[in-house]
């Protein structure tokens, strides 16, 4: 009894509750992890998977017998080896038997073991039948030959392998995922043939790097012609340190101008895909395809149609939006965690892996070897004793006959052991025919040189790798096929912007005064003709494309953004942008703009200051805004100014008192927010009376002119005019000839 225990007065132990939980559940881990979730890499099977294969073949289930009823394996696994739950270990059969899950199946099955769409839609067990699969001889041909330990089933009345002695790397070949406490398991399938030549390669040199390795491992192979675009550099990575992840992207074809997929990755659902892709169309996330088909049949296992909307679609750029949003690109992870020769949890990276299988495959075939030796040494034991038997068969019949302890006395005239004794004893009158003495004499003789032959190769490790490199090629002829998953390299996927989902069309955004907005199709709109609820009217708009941004700016300098697709038509008088939108307490909603991220704007306000702006610079989403342009106290924001020409245009500032000032549009700084530099000079005393103030600002180039407008009476300048006007950036700038300085309005013109 352990020291911490006590025994209560009725002699019961007691003991510390934290002390008993951190024990059962260390126990309970520690057998998760080593006997259930994990695989050995010795044979590459987790216990109920061992179990169900020695069940099988138990049951005389072998490639060549006939299909025996599931019910029946899961019955005796579950009664003889696995005392769990009978759905959970149907489930493990099954996926044995999925040739779309397993890369090389264990098991073959008659009915509805599931289908790629749907792999846990099999029939129950009742309905099924299987028996092992002719590649399943790789775990199971060497278990009778003395190669592995037997241990004792749950209630000890039977014996069970502790593992079977696969003859290639199996724990590589089929892969295997699983979850334990604390710990997972996810290691891809390989090809047959590249882990052969990869086995044989560390046989002949034990040094050999893992570049050498890799020349043989291309890299997973698994069930699916899907194509593996995991950079080389990542797969080497993977196989360095034993984590990582592989990349498995869908295979497609063009046809009569429709997508073909022919190929899905590992264990993805067609029917999903389909679902991924409608789920994009009926939320318009998805313009340029017209319609969806399933036409997977026998003939064509995978065949998903997507039909575009027109021949002008650009199919690799759909593609590359749909492999980035669906299933049709899939990552998976590689862990490869695994329970060593020392019985210990461990990730591996490939030629730790490789080294301990082939150490593994070696102490399997020695024990074999010596399996055999014993028996030969045991049947020449006996051959003697036969043999002696016929050199003295009078003196053999006559202590039979007549001897009352034969066995004895055989033992005591002809010096034999008991084994000999009782082999003459059993010897059946018809074999004692002449005939019979050469018979075992041919026999000693095969055997004499079998057993030369074995110890020959038991005392050589260079025979004993020969021999197992021998077997390795063989299995690898008989199991081995083409690799399935071409390892390619493809660009990255990458979803397309909602701005290139939209259609691109021509669209005019107009803002009345109270902030109702609207989008009409088309430039050619009248926007001041459309219907405005009563007190409205209309306050400006901006022409563009549907599939653009289009901003706001609000009387406090912020501006806010929103996709043009998404506004009401104009057939309605719009929505409040309020809805949209959560500008401060009093402001209002001025100006609006439509253009391209990287299109220049001239902001400025009526004190004189500005900067120029990216359009992108103003196209925040956010519902509160972005503080675009700081105003000061009493003044306000003049509409923003298109720029065509940043290096050569000039700015022309013209007060409300007929000020002008013409400065290069370069000495402005290029600014995301702020307040800017000042543009022309206002004296603060005049500002502050509101007797002056900027009333326009503009742009221009040397084909534009400027018309003043005072009254009734207007003034045009040409550029050559305006370059009269001239002045250092912040100056008070010149005034306009008598008559013309109280401007009300300057309009520009080419």
């Amino acid at each position: 009894m352990p020291e911490n225990l006590e025994l209560n007065y009725e002699g019961v132990e007691r003991q510390p509750l934290h002390e008993f939980t951190e024990k059962a559940y260390l126990d309970y881990s520690m057998y998760v992890i080593l006997d259930r979730a994990l695989p050995h890499i010795g044979d590459g099977l987790k216990p109920v998977q061992r179990r169900i294969i020695y069940a099988m073949s138990e049951l005389g289930l072998s490639a060549s017998s006939k299909h025996k009823k599931s019910a029946r394996t899961v019955g005796d696994v579950l009664g003889k080896f696995h005392p769990h739950g009978d759905a959970a270990c149907y489930e493990a059969m099954v996926l044995m038997a999925q040739s779309f899950s397993y890369r090389y199946p264990l098991i073959d099955g008659q009915g509805n073991f599931g289908s790629p769409d749907d792999p846990k839609s099999f029939a129950a067990m009742r309905y099924t039948e299987s028996r092992l699969s002719a590649f399943a001889k790789v775990l199971l041909q060497e278990l009778g030959q003395g190669t592995v330990d037997w241990v004792p089933n749950f209630d000890g009345t039977m014996q069970e392998p502790s593992l079977l002695p696969a003859r290639l790397p199996h724990i590589l070949l089929n892969g295997i995922t699983g979850i334990a406490v604390g710990m997972a398991t996810d290691i891809p399938p390989h090809n047959v043939r590249e882990m052969a030549s990869a086995c044989i390669r560390l046989l002949d040199n034990t040094q050999a790097s893992m570049d050498d390795l890799l020349e043989h491992v291309k890299g997973p192979d698994y069930p699916t012609p899907a194509e593996i675009i995991t950079p080389l550099d990542e797969l080497r990575s993977m196989y360095e340190t034993g984590h990582g992840s592989i990349r498995m992207r869908a295979v497609y074809e063009k046809e009569d101008g429709d997508i073909i997929i022919t190929a899905l990755p590992h264990q993805v659902s067609g029917a999903k895909i389909l679902e991924q892709i409608a789920a994009q169309m009926q939320a318009k996330k998805l313009p340029m395809v017209d319609d969806l088909r399933d036409e997977s049949d026998h003939e064509n296992p995978t065949r998903l149609v997507i039909v575009p909307r027109s021949n002008r679609i650009d199919i690799h750029g759909l593609m590359r939006h749909l492999f980035a949003s669906t299933d049709l690109e899939k990552t998976y992870r590689v862990n490869m965690n695994m329970i060593g020769t020392n019985g210990r949890p461990q990730v591996k990276n490939l030629k730790h892996i490789l080294q301990e299988w082939i150490q593994f495959r070696i102490d399997t075939v020695r024990r074999r070897l010596q399996w055999r030796l014993d028996k030969v040494d045991k049947r020449l034991h006996i051959l003697q004793g036969l043999l002696i038997a016929f050199l003295n068969l009078d003196e053999v019949i006559r202590i039979v006959r007549y001897e009352d302890d034969p066995r004895a006395e055989l033992i005591k005239t002809f010096s034999l052991s008991e084994i000999q004794a009782e082999a003459i004893l059993e010897t059946k009158l018809r074999n004692l025919a002449k005939l019979e003495e050469m018979k075992i004499r041919a026999e000693q003789d095969e055997l004499a040189l079998e057993k030369q032959g074995l110890e020959k190769i038991l005392g050589s490790e260079r025979r004993m790798k020969t021999l197992i490199k021998n077997e390795i090629i063989e299995d690898a002829e008989t199991y081995g096929d083409d690799r399935r998953s071409p390892i390619v390299s493809r660009d990255a996927a990458k979803a397309m912007d909602e701005s290139d989902l939209i259609p691109s069309e021509a669209l005019t955004v107009v803002l009345s005064a109270k902030g109702w907005i609207r989008a009409a199709k088309g430039h050619d709109v009248d926007a001041g003709g459309l219907s405005y609820k009563a007190g409205d009217e209309f306050l400006t708009s901006a022409q563009g494309k549907s599939n653009q941004l289009v901003v706001f700016i609000d009387s406090h300098g912020r501006s806010y953004a929103t996709p043009a697709h998404t506004l009401p038509s104009a057939r309605g008088q719009g929505e409040p942008l309020t809805g949209r939108f959560k500008p401060a307490a009093g402001a209002e909603f001025i100006s609006t703009l439509m253009a391209r991220d990287e299109d220049l704007f001239l902001l400025s306000t009526t004190f004189g200051y500005g900067f120029i702006c990216k359009f992108s610079d103003m196209t925040s989403r956010n519902k509160n805004g972005k503080a675009l342009i700081s105003i000061p106290d009493g003044a306000e924001l003049l509409p923003p100014v298109a720029i065509s020409d940043a290096a050569t245009q000039q700015i022309v500032a013209i007060t409300s008192v007929g000020y002008i000032g013409v400065i290069p549009l370069r000495d402005l700084p290029h600014l995301s927010k702020g307040k800017g530099n000042k543009i022309i000079n206002i004296p603060p005393k005049k500002l502050k009376a509101h007797e002056e103030i900027v009333g326009a600002i503009h742009c221009v180039s040397e084909n534009d002119r400027l018309t003043v407008h005072v009254g009734k009476k207007f003034k045009c300048m040409n550029y050559r005019e305006l370059q009269d006007y001239v002045i250092e950036r912040g100056k008070r700038g010149n005034k306009l000839p008598r008559g013309w300085q109280n401007v009300d309005w300057v309009e520009q013109s080419e």
